[in-house]
C-alpha cells in the first residue's frame, strides 16, 4: 500500500441540492426537507426522477423511475424541472475551492473529484482535520453538503465517501479495509457491476471479504482475466492509478427511458427513440464531442434485452443523423408486437478532432449544416428556458 494521502469528494444529491441551495438563498422554502425530486415533465411519461430529496426517498422514490409513478407514490411530492446551467455553475464554484487546497484536483464527474493531498503536510497536516475544513467551507460558501473520503488511493478514498452521508467525512486507510470495507456487500465494491456481482452472489461470494478470500486465479477463472484481476486487487484496496488534474472526457453517451406504460406499435417506439436522440446526441454536443458508433437496447416486458449498434463513416453530432440509424437498428431489433419496456440509445467510438470530414455526395454537406444550426438553437433555447421549453412538431 503506497503513503499518498487522498480525498474524494462528492456532492450529496447533487442536482437537488444545488437547486436548493440557490432557493434558499432566494427566500424560499429548502427543497431538501421536503418529499421533492428533479425530473422532467409531470404530464410526459417519458420524464424520469434524476434526483430526491431523503423525504422523498422515505415513500419509495428511486432516481430513474417516471415522474408519473412518483406522484403517484407521493401526490404531495414537488417536481423541479432540471437546470443543468445552474448545475455547471455549482460544479465549477465548488471544484474551484477544491483545487485552493491543492493543485491536483481530477474531476470524475460533475459532482465529484479526486483530490491528491500528497505531500501538503507542511499546510495540512492533519489531513481528516482538512477535509472537515473543505467540507465545512463548500457548505458556509456555496450553501450545500459534500461527503469526503480519505484514504491513501482513489480507490479507497471512494469507497469512503460513500459511507454513510450526507455531510460527512470518512476515512479508509489499508488497516481499516478488514473492518470498514470487507463486511460490505460485494456489489457496493466500486467499479464491481450489476452483472458481476450476481455472478460472483452465485458462486457464494457475497462480500468484499469473500471476494477477497479468494484467489486471483479462481477469479480470473469466474470473471474472465481483466474483471478477475480487478475484483482481486480491488477487494484488497490495491490501486496505483495516479490523479491527475484533467477532467477525463467521457468515452461514450447513452440514455435509456423506462416505459410506465409498454410501448405496443411503432409509432409511439420512434416518437419515443426521438426525444431520447435529443436528449443524447445534446448531452454529447455539450462535451464537444461527435460518434462514429450508435447503439439501440430494447427490453420487453418480460426483461429480455436485445442490442444492435451500427459504425458509421463520418462522425456525427446531429440529433437528426443519430435518430434515423436509431430507428434502423430498432426495425431490425423489434418483432412489431412484444410489449416494450425500456427503450436505450447508446454513443460510442467518441472523438472530439475539430477536423471534420467533408461528403463526397452533392449538398450533403450543407444539409449537415443546417441541421446542426438547428440543434445549436434548440440548445440555447434548452439551456435558457429548461426542459420542456420546446419541442419538435412531430412530438
Amino acid at each position: 500500500m503506497d503513503n499518498r494521502v487522498i480525498f474524494h469528494v462528492d456532492v450529496n444529491s447533487a442536482f437537488l441540492s444545488w437547486e436548493a441551495a440557490k432557493r434558499v438563498a432566494e427566500g424560499l422554502p429548502d427543497l431538501r426537507l421536503v418529499p421533492s425530486a428533479i425530473g422532467g415533465d409531470p404530464n410526459s411519461r417519458t420524464s424520469i426522477i434524476s434526483a430526491k430529496s431523503i423525504p422523498a426517498k422515505k415513500y419509495g422514490i428511486t432516481t430513474g423511475e417516471s415522474v408519473s409513478s412518483a406522484l403517484r407514490k407521493c401526490p404531495g411530492l414537488i417536481v423541479v424541472r432540471g437546470d443543468f446551467g445552474l448545475y455547471r455553475r455549482c460544479s465549477k464554484a465548488f471544484m474551484t475551492i477544491c483545487r485552493e487546497y491543492t493543485p491536483t484536483v481530477q474531476q470524475f464527474s460533475i459532482d465529484e473529484c479526486f483530490m491528491d493531498m500528497t505531500g501538503m503536510e507542511n499546510f495540512y497536516p492533519d489531513p481528516v482535520a482538512a477535509a472537515h475544513e473543505l467540507k465545512d467551507r463548500i457548505f458556509c460558501e456555496l450553501g450545500f453538503t459534500v461527503n469526503v473520503g480519505v484514504g491513501p488511493n482513489k480507490l479507497l478514498a471512494k469507497m469512503a465517501s460513500d459511507f454513510e452521508k450526507p455531510d460527512k467525512v470518512h476515512t479508509l486507510w489499508a488497516d481499516e479495509i478488514p473492518a470498514k470495507m470487507w463486511p460490505l456487500p460485494v456489489g457496493e465494491l466500486f467499479m464491481v457491476g450489476k452483472q458481476s456481482a450476481e455472478k460472483l452472489r452465485k458462486n457464494y461470494i457475497r462480500t468484499i471479504g469473500d471476494l477477497a478470500a479468494r484467489s486471483e486465479l479462481s477469479l480470473k477463472m469466474l470473471l474472465g482475466d481483466k474483471a478477475g484481476e480487478y475484483a482481486y486487487r480491488a477487494s484488497h484496496g490495491i490501486d496505483e492509478s495516479p490523479v491527475t488534474e484533467e477532467w477525463e472526457d467521457e468515452k461514450s453517451f447513452s440514455h435509456s427511458v423506462t416505459l410506465e406504460e409498454d410501448v405496443r406499435n411503432t409509432a409511439d417506439a420512434k416518437n419515443i427513440l426521438l426525444s431520447i436522440a435529443d436528449h443524447v446526441s445534446r448531452r454529447m454536443r455539450r462535451d464537444g464531442a461527435r460518434a462514429y458508433c450508435v447503439g439501440v437496447t430494447i427490453r420487453d416486458n418480460y426483461f429480455h434485452d436485445r442490442s444492435h449498434q451500427k459504425k458509421l463513416d463520418v462522425a456525427t453530432d446531429i440529433s437528426t443523423d443519430i435518430y434515423k440509424v436509431a430507428c434502423t437498428l430498432f426495425d431490425e431489433l423489434w418483432d412489431g408486437h412484444t410489449p416494450l419496456r425500456l427503450l436505450n440509445i447508446s454513443l460510442s467510438d467518441v472523438t472530439r478532432d475539430e477536423i471534420q470530414q467533408m461528403s463526397l455526395i452533392p449538398g450533403e454537406d450543407e444539409k449537415r449544416d443546417k441541421s446542426r444550426k438547428a440543434d445549436q438553437a434548440m440548445d440555447a433555447i434548452l439551456e435558457k428556458y429548461g426542459s420542456g421549453s420546446i419541442k419538435r412538431a412531430s412530438q
